[in-house]
């Protein structure tokens, strides 16, 4: 695959000037995923957020057993035990767990409680 390929959903909203998924040469970048439309509370925002992250991946035709690095925003690190509980139950079934960084950021997008960035890769793309 030559130059770059812009992934999105349609009907997902998008808070800005910006490629919802961008793949290239069999990597894919996601874009940070928010869902501030959720509910008030961290776990229904990192639940949603990640059903968007299955969305996107699914768009590219991949899946979170792609995904090789997810970084995760919080606006309040205390959130970081709920947020993990969800994150684990998103990852039952994939053999091999990305890698992750996690910590928390001054102010998220919309007033959102999480933020998730994923990095995937396409591992069928350029043998």
């Amino acid at each position: 695959m030559a130059g770059k390929e812009r992934v999105e959903v349609e009907g997902a909203t998008v808070y800005g000037p910006y490629s919802p998924a961008v793949k290239s040469n069999g990597i894919l970048w996601l874009s940070g995923q928010i869902a501030p439309e959720a509910g008030d509370d961290i776990t229904s925002q990192t639940k949603a957020s990640l059903d968007k992250v299955d969305a996107l991946l699914t768009a590219a035709g991949l899946s979170k057993d792609d995904a090789c690095f997810v970084q995760v925003l919080l606006d309040d690190i205390n959130d970081f035990a709920a947020m993990n509980d969800v994150y684990a139950t998103w990852l039952e079934g994939v053999a091999i767990a990305p890698a992750r960084a996690a910590f928390e950021a001054a102010a998220l997008p919309a007033a959102a409680k999480v933020e998730i960035v994923v990095q995937a890769v396409d591992t069928n793309c350029c043998e």
